[in-house]
């Protein structure tokens, strides 16, 4: 499959979810679509492979199906960033603000090495507030994260000021509000 694959017509927009004024954009299409899936992975693999990264990390729950073929294709570990109490060890924390309060997640210590070069998945970057915490609890083990990928990127939000000098990439993105 070649460059030509356009996600934007498998990327469904719900106008007004969660609330009124807001455009979601619904990477489902993609899941249910083996080409566009396979097209996603593909591009992740050409973009990371032989890159220096010792581990990927993902984003409960959909950087998870995002993370995980690309991890196995890549023979790297897959750590995992969960909301609070999903996780039974012992963990580093973030809490973070979202547009109506504010949310947790947690990283087993077990799993994050000092020194280990992270890059950290997620499906979409919106403002970067859940990026900017996994980055922190990362830290909080050691790591550097090295990037930050998404399949969708809304720069708009100014997601990149939020993620500082960290690279970020995305496959593909939406301008506009």
């Amino acid at each position: 499959m070649g460059n030509n694959f356009s996600l934007d017509e498998v990327i469904r927009k719900v106008p007004n979810f969660p609330k009124q004024g807001i455009l979601f954009y619904d990477i489902t299409g993609i899941l249910v679509n083996p080409k566009a899936f396979k097209y996603c992975i593909d591009m992740m693999v050409k973009l990371y492979k032989g890159t220096n990264i010792d581990s990927l990390a993902a984003i409960e729950s959909r950087g998870f199906v995002f993370a995980a073929p690309l991890a196995e294709r890549l023979g790297l570990p897959l750590v995992l960033i969960r909301k609070k109490g999903k996780l039974p060890g012992d963990t580093y924390s973030c809490k973070y603000a979202l547009e109506y309060g504010f949310a947790e997640i947690e990283v087993h210590k077990a799993d994050v090495k000092s020194g280990q070069r992270i890059l950290v998945i997620d499906d979409l970057i919106a403002t970067g507030g859940t990026l900017q915490a996994a980055q922190n609890v990362l830290e909080q083990g050691g790591a550097t994260v090295t990037g930050f990928f998404g399949i969708v990127g809304l720069p708009f939000l100014n997601y990149h000021k939020v993620l500082d000098s960290i690279p970020v990439k995305t496959l593909i993105d939406y301008n506009t509000e």
